[in-house]
Formats: structure tokens, sequence, C-alpha cells
């Protein structure tokens, strides 16, 4: 009977012993940073990782905005902030981790919008639904302007919500953006002074921010000059000038180097062909009579083609080289990737730059109902990586990248979420994350550079 109980004793024994293990390993495998209550397993799931760590950001941006210094104690902060103590890296690090510029890679930029928050009332978001010019095709459409911030003025929705461009935490988020996708040149859609389109209000007083903060990030600025009312040779003369005197000592205002060592400003100058080549002229060419040439306010003017004609009327106005803007394959014969050989071939033969566009596709139904035709889908990211692939077979100077921020086209590059309203879903990047189209871009700005080193052997 003492040996049986003896016995008994001992398998106890070796069962306590072999339950205290098992919950000692178990332990051993639990991660360190987890605290109390974190799901275990929580870095598995990357789509409910990246939830948390959006939703510890935009709580982030609104301190910034707020000035909020409240501690929040919830569960789901909880969780946010243990992930992201794993994934942030310390601050003074941050410069260190983002891509180099790449000061080849210049990709337009626009500040035309607005909320009530910073401007009083909604600007862009609320885009009016525009009409078709034939009045029987518009009598088909819906007619009136979109309802913010549900209703937006675009096909795909920010991550940013409906933000207005004078949000200080917005710009640096653009920066920031631009900077990860290895982009080194902002082309900032610009109007003089008093001036904006006919949806938006002036911005001019904005740029100095935007060359700040650009600074920041060693980002650099050119222009992106629009057709504001009365565009000619003599007022291109004063505004040029005024850009120069005015932002031109700012570090991040954009130069480039020619090939005879000089550096220049470089200006993209929208919807040139409207102007005939004979006013360009006057301005752009050596003997005109508003000449810029060989002064301190010389540049390299960089103009619009859309249709084939348009390369010898920018040949015989003066520009120094000429850029496509437009998303859309096949769209116009500037925009469609199968033409860009034969005018890098006229640029080269005449000593002009040909700066190609690429962009994610097109989309402008939000603003445009009538315009489906014209829709790019983007395939997932292989319609933009088709385009990049096309603009380094002519081995261009420059690529330039439609857009950042062009939502009322469906251009954009700047992360977008899903979003579903009452009558409104939106499109978005899924199955990839927000940050998709910024990943790409990195990835072909380093195969560009490797690819130039093998060009310019």
């Amino acid at each position: 009977m003492a040996r049986f109980r003896r016995r008994t004793c001992i398998i106890l024994l070796l069962f306590i012993l072999f339950i205290c293990s098992i919950m000692m390993a178990l332990k051993t495998l639990r991660p360190d940073r987890a605290g109390f209550g974190d799901p275990f397993g929580l870095g598995l799931l990357p789509e409910l990782q990246q939830r948390t760590v959006h939703l510890d950001n935009k709580h982030n941006s609104l301190n910034r905005v707020q000035g909020d210094t409240v501690t929040r104690v919830g569960s789901l902060h909880s969780i946010a902030v243990n992930t992201m103590k794993a994934s942030m890296p310390p601050v003074n690090k941050l410069e260190e981790e983002l891509s180099s510029p790449n000061y080849n890679f210049h990709i337009f930029y626009y500040t035309w919008f607005g909320n009530p928050q910073f401007d009083g009332k909604y600007i862009h978001w609320n885009h009016p639904l525009l009409p078709h010019w034939d009045p029987k095709i518009a009598n088909n459409y819906p007619k009136g302007r979109h309802n913010p911030p549900e209703d937006i003025g675009a096909n795909f929705y920010p991550e940013l919500g409906s933000y207005s461009s004078k949000d200080p935490s917005v710009i640096e988020a653009h920066m920031k953006q631009m900077r990860s996708a290895s982009t080194g040149v902002i082309v900032l859609s610009w109007y003089p002074p008093g001036m904006a389109d006919e949806n938006g209000e002036p911005t001019d007083d904005l740029v100095p921010v935007i060359l700040d903060y650009a600074h920041k990030y060693n980002l650099k600025v050119t222009f992106h000059i629009e057709p504001y009312k009365d565009r000619d040779d003599r007022s291109m003369y004063h505004n040029v000038k005024y850009i120069i005197d005015k932002y031109g000592g700012h570090p991040a205002f954009y130069r480039h180097k020619t090939s005879t060592g000089r550096f220049l400003p470089l200006f993209y100058v929208y919807d040139s062909y409207v102007t005939i080549p004979e006013i360009w002229a006057n301005l752009l060419t050596v003997s005109g009579s508003q000449t810029i040439r060989n002064t301190p306010y010389d540049a390299l003017f960089i103009a619009l083609l859309v249709e084939e004609r348009h390369k010898h009327d920018i040949h015989r106005s003066g520009f120094d080289g000429m850029y496509t803007y437009f998303a859309t394959n096949g769209f116009s014969y500037g925009s469609s990737h199968h033409n860009w050989a034969s005018l890098k071939a006229f640029c080269d033969s005449n000593n002009l730059m040909f700066i190609p566009s690429v962009g994610p596709g097109y989309i402008d139904t939000s603003i445009r109902p009538w315009n489906n035709h014209n829709t790019r889908n983007r395939v997932n990211g292989k319609y933009y990586e088709t385009a990049f692939s096309a603009a380094l077979l002519v081995r261009p100077e420059i690529i330039s990248i439609t857009s950042f921020n062009e939502w009322h086209e469906g251009t954009q590059i700047e992360k977008a979420v899903p979003k579903r309203t009452g009558q409104v879903v939106y499109l978005d990047y899924k199955p990839h994350k927000p940050n998709v189209y910024l990943e790409l871009t990195q990835k072909w700005s380093e195969k560009y550079r490797k690819e130039q080193e093998q060009w310019l052997m």
C-alpha cells in the first residue's frame, strides 16, 4: 500500500512538472512587447496591423492640428501604440530611412484643395459635374456638384480625408510621401497672384510654405504654369521674373544643369499650344521683342505636346523641350506610349528635351460622368509599370509623373483608402496597401538610376 502511494505521488509530481514546463514554453512564445489584453498574433495579420497603424497615425495627425495632449487609454489605442512601438523608427533615423530623392523624377502637385477648418468652406472637393459640350448628350447625365466630406469630386478617397492644402500636417505628410517614393522635384501647379482656376482660389501665398517643407525633406520645387487669363509673351515675362525674384533664392527652388554646365530654372507650361508660336517666339527666341534669353530670368521652358503637329510649333516657338502630361495611353498622340520613341528622336535632332509623363491610371467620371471611354484601369499597378517601362525605353533625361494628387482625374499616387457611403462606393488600391503606388514609384526610380548609369557609360 505504501509503495502504491509513493508511486502515485511520483506520478503526480511528474505531471505537475510537465504542466509547468508547458506553461513556461507557451510564455516564451508570447511576444515580449505584448501587454495585457493584446491579441496574440496581431503581426501575422497584415491587414489588421495596417489598420491599427493607420488609426494611430490619424490620432497623431489630430494631435498636431489641435494640440491635444490627452492620453487615451482605450484598448484599441493600446493595440495601436504597441504595434507602432515595434514598427516605427526613432525620429532621428527617419531621414536616414527615407529613399534618396531622384531629381530626374518630377511629380505634378496641386494645392487647390480646401475645407471649412482651414479655408472656411470646401474648395475643389465640391467640384461641379461638368456638362458635355453637346446638349443632347449632356441631358443624359446628372448635374450639380459634390457635397463633401462624404461625397467628393473624385473616384478614389484620400487617406487624409477631404483635406486642406493649407494644413501644415497635410503638407508635411505629402512631402514625406513624395520623398518615400524617391521623387525629387515637385512640379507645383501655379497661377499668378490673385488668380486661380474657375473652381479654386488663389494659392500663390502658399508657395513659401511649400518651399520650406520641401527643403526639410530635401526636395526641390519647380512651377507648372497654368493657362491663366491673358497669358502671352508680356505677362509670361512678368510672371517668370516674379517667380525668380521672389522664390529663386530659396534653397528648394529647382535649377536644372544643362549640357553646357549652366544651372537654369525649369518651367512647365500647361496648354502652351493655345498660344500661337509667333507670340511664344517673342519671349523664347534670342531675337524676340520680349526675349527672356540671356537675361537674369532665362530658364528652360517645357511645352505641352498633345498632337503630333505640336512638335513643330514647339520648335518654332523657342521652347527648350516638351512633356506629355496625360496619364491616358492612347488618348492623344503625345500620351500614347508607342509614339515616344519618334518624339524622343525629333527632340534629339532639334536639341530639345523630351519628358514623357507616366501615370497610374485615369478616371474622371466623378466630374465628367460622360467620359467613361477615357478611363484607364490601374490593373493593380500594372498600367503604371507599363508606362514606366515605355518611358525608360527612350532613355529620357527626366520622367514626369501625373500625378501626386490630381484626385479629380484619378491619376493620384497619394495614399487612398476604401470608403463606402450611402450613395457612393469609392475605388481603392486593394488588394494592395494604400502606399502601393509610392512603393512602385520608388522601385522604378531605383531602376531608372541603374539604367541611366549604363546609358552614360
